[in-house]
This record gives structure tokens, sequence and C-alpha cells, in this order.
């Protein structure tokens, strides 16, 4: 959501899931705040100078939700009935549809912990985070020239970029909780152009691929 909801990306995201599902793969979703929870976060902090991050925590997760269940919305019958709230949260009924949607979870935990919590209960070995960059860099391209990009690097480097704070609304390439989490996990996270659907498949695909791998 640039500034309007993207109907077009999201029927080819649509497409591109649907056709993991023909394989009968399972594909989790979680779906991020963007755009719109920066603007709440942003609003609320001039409205109110002594807005606590656990109240913004949890106006970004409400924001995660909406565009969670436009998506689950979207999958109709492909997906599972309720977007979840809870990594730990267990299938009830339609417990074999190959879709499962979720948002935010709790206050200090992003959408990525999400991911990364729902990929150690569904004993996933890969996240793919789908962001507005095709590689993550050594440092901010868009404040210094020579940021240069970054193919593979392991989780204690990566951790070193990102830090060890999360703030509501941090616009990082993986959360730093969730990066903690998944070098435990012994995950593998590729940061990949979500706007370039045609890479995102081929790196679904074990195909040739633009984006950063982390992993340990």
């Amino acid at each position: 959501m640039p500034e309007e909801i993207d109907v077009n990306f999201l029927k080819n995201f649509k497409a591109l899931v649907l056709g993991l599902v023909k394989h009968k793969q399972r594909v989790i979703l979680v779906t991020g705040g963007g755009r719109v929870c920066r603007k709440y976060i942003q609003s609320a902090k001039v409205l109110n100078s002594k807005v606590t991050a656990k109240e913004l925590d949890w106006m970004g997760i409400k924001a995660t939700k909406v565009n969670a269940e436009l998506v689950r919305i979207m999958f109709n019958s492909q997906a599972y009935f309720k977007v979840l709230d809870r990594p730990e949260e267990k299938l009830t009924k339609q417990k074999s549809r190959p879709i499962i949607v979720a948002g935010g979870w709790r206050p200090g935990a992003s959408s990525d912990n999400m991911a990364v919590n729902l990929a150690k209960a569904f004993k996933a070995k890969v996240v793919v985070n789908l962001t507005n960059i095709d590689y993550v860099y050594d440092c901010d391209p868009n404040k210094f020239k020579t940021a240069k990009p970054i193919k593979q690097i392991n989780w204690r480097n990566f951790r070193k970029l990102v830090g060890s704070k999360w703030d509501p609304g941090l616009n990082a390439p993986f959360d730093p909780i969730a990066s903690q989490l998944a070098e435990k996990l012994n995950l593998t996270v590729a940061i990949l152009n979500g706007q370039k659907l045609n890479n995102v498949k081929n790196y679904l695909l074990d195909k040739k691929f633009v984006g950063t791998l982390i992993k340990n």
C-alpha cells in the first residue's frame, strides 16, 4: 500500500501463492503494518506527546490485522477461516486449508517476530521477507552513496547491522528481536523485493534470484 491499496499487485501475489499450494505446499502469510502503521504512529506522537511505546505497538498490531483480514478474504476458501492472533494458536476447523494468514502479535513483537515464531510452531526452515529493496545493504543506501549490497550474511554479522532494540514502526530489513530467535532456530531468512514477483518465484523454485540470504 504505497498510497492506495495496490489491487493489481495483490492479484498477482495471489496467483503466485496459489501456484505454490497446487504443489501441496502450505503457505503461512504474515502481514506487516507498513506505511499505514507508520502514519498512525507519527500522528499519535503529534496528538499525544506522552503516548507510550506499548500504546504505539498495539496500534501497529491493529494495522497489521486490517491488512491480514484483506489478504485472508482474498484467498477465500483456500485460506484458514480466521487471522491467527498468536503463533501458538491451535488450528481447529479447516485444518487442511493450505493458506494461513496472520498479523501482528503482542507489544514488543513485530510481524517479523510473529513470522519467526510461526516458523518455529510449524517447523518451517525458511522465512521469506518481502520488502521494498533488492538487497540488505551494509549501511543506509538512502543516506550513503557508498552503501554496498549484501548477497549473503550470517546472523551474527546481520545483528551487528540492525542492533538489538525493537521500536514500534522501526523500518529495518528484519526486526532485531526476531533476528535473535531466527539465529537460535537456525532459520534461513530471504530478503526479497516484494514488487518483483517473478524474482520471488525464482527464489521459491531454487532458481537464480536477486536478494539477500541470512543464515548461520
